[in-house]
C-alpha cells in the first residue's frame, strides 16, 4: 500500500487504511476495544448522536520524524478536551489512559501510513466518541461507541505559509455565548457548513465570527483560532466562553513566552483588528495560516506581508513544527512515542 501513495501530494482528505480501533461502554464501563478491518459503523436507527447530537470529536497527528521514530504530539490535552466534551454532552467520559492508549495502538496498527520525514504529511488522528444507544425521549444514551481512525495527509492549505483571505459574514453567528463554542461539540461544525459555504463562493478561504451578543468582539475563524501580533511584538488571541480551546493556540502561547513575547488573552475588539502587524489562524490542521486580508462589507482590512508570513508567525510556526517533526528537542514533554 505504502508504494501507492505518493507522498508529495497529500491532500486533507478521508483515505481507508489498515483498520481502526473501536471501544463500547456500557452498564457504566469501557470494554479493552478492538482494531476492526473497514470504514463503516452499524447503528441503531434511535442512536442518540442522530437525533439528539451527542457526537464529538478531536484532532491531533502522528509525525514521522527525522530519526525514523513515530511520535503523537499532545494527546494527553485532546483526552482532557473531549472528557470536557462529554459532560457537557451528559456522555460516557473517555479516561485519559484509554484515549492515548487508543490512538498510540491504532497508529502502531497504521505504521505504513505514516508519511516519511521530509515529505511534508502526517498522520491525522481522529477520535470520535457519540452516542450508540437507543432513546426515543431526550435523555442520554445507554451505550456510548469511542473509535480512533486515522488518515495520512498533506497540508490543509496547499500553500503553507501563504496569507489566505478572510470575510466576516455577520448575518452568521458560530455559537451561543453559554452554548456549546467551548467544547468540540460535532453539531457546531453543522452550523458552520453554510457560512463557510458563503465564504468560498464569495473567494474567501475562511470565515471569521464575531461574538453573537454584540458582534463587536473578534472570537475565531470558521476552523482555527484567531491570532495577532501587535505592532509592538505582543501576542494577542481573543477570550470568550463561546471560543474553543485550541491545543495548538496554548502550545504557540507557550512558545511565544519562551521567546520572550508577552502574551495576552483578554476580549479583542474587532476595531483592533487594523492595528495589528501579523494575524493568523490556528489550529491541529494547518498549525499557523497567516492571513493577510480580513473583509467586513466594504471594509477591508489589510495586515502583514503581501505575499508570505510575517517573522514572528514565521518563527512560531518554524519552532513547533521542527518539534513534531523531531528537528529540535522537545523541552516540554509534549510528543510521545509510538
Amino acid at each position: 500500500m505504502k508504494e501507492r501513495i505518493d507522498w508529495g501530494s497529500l491532500g486533507f482528505g478521508f483515505r481507508d487504511t489498515n483498520c481502526h480501533i473501536r471501544y463500547t461502554w456500557r452498564d457504566g464501563s469501557w470494554d479493552g476495544g478492538e482494531l476492526v478491518e473497514g470504514s463503516f459503523v452499524r447503528l441503531h436507527m434511535a442512536a442518540t448522536a442522530l437525533h439528539y447530537g451527542q457526537s464529538a470529536f478531536e484532532g491531533l497527528k502522528a509525525f514521522g520524524c527525522r530519526d525514523g521514530k513515530t511520535r503523537l504530539f499532545r494527546p494527553w490535552e485532546n483526552a482532557r478536551r473531549m472528557a470536557r466534551t462529554a459532560r457537557r454532552l451528559c456522555m460516557a467520559e473517555v479516561p485519559e489512559e484509554l484515549f492515548v492508549e487508543a490512538v498510540r495502538r491504532v497508529t502502531d496498527a497504521n505504521r505504513e501510513f505514516i508519511p516519511p520525514f521530509g515529505t511534508g504529511g502526517s498522520l491525522y488522528v481522529r477520535p470520535l466518541l457519540f452516542g450508540s444507544g437507543p432513546q426515543l425521549g431526550v435523555s442520554p444514551a445507554l451505550e456510548y461507541t469511542f473509535l480512533v481512525f486515522v488518515v495520512p495527509v498533506g497540508a490543509y492549505y496547499k500553500g503553507g505559509l501563504t496569507p489566505v483571505r478572510a470575510v466576516v459574514l455577520d448575518e452568521y453567528d458560530r455559537a451561543a455565548p453559554r452554548g456549546v463554542g467551548n467544547i468540540k461539540v460535532a453539531g457546531n461544525y453543522a452550523a458552520s457548513l453554510e457560512p463557510h459555504a458563503v465564504a468560498h463562493e464569495r473567494g474567501f478561504a475562511v470565515e471569521l465570527y464575531l461574538d453573537a451578543a454584540e458582534h463587536r468582539y473578534v472570537e475565531e475563524f470558521g476552523t482555527s483560532n484567531f491570532i495577532g501580533i501587535t505592532q509592538d511584538g505582543r501576542y494577542v488571541t481573543p477570550e470568550s466562553p463561546s471560543i474553543l480551546p485550541s491545543v495548538t493556540n496554548r502550545t504557540l502561547q507557550q512558545i511565544a513566552r519562551d521567546f520572550g513575547i508577552p502574551v495576552e488573552v483578554r476580549p479583542v475588539p474587532f476595531a483592533e483588528v487594523p492595528e495589528f502587524a501579523e494575524i493568523g489562524a490556528c489550529g491541529t490542521a494547518v498549525v499557523i495560516t497567516p492571513v493577510n486580508e480580513i473583509v467586513r462589507g466594504d471594509l477591508v482590512i489589510r495586515v502583514g506581508p503581501r505575499g508570505g508570513c510575517g517573522p514572528t508567525l514565521e518563527k512560531l510556526y518554524a519552532t513547533v513544527t521542527e518539534i513534531q517533526y523531531g528537528v529540535r528537542p522537545d523541552p516540554y514533554g509534549w510528543t510521545l512515542e509510538v
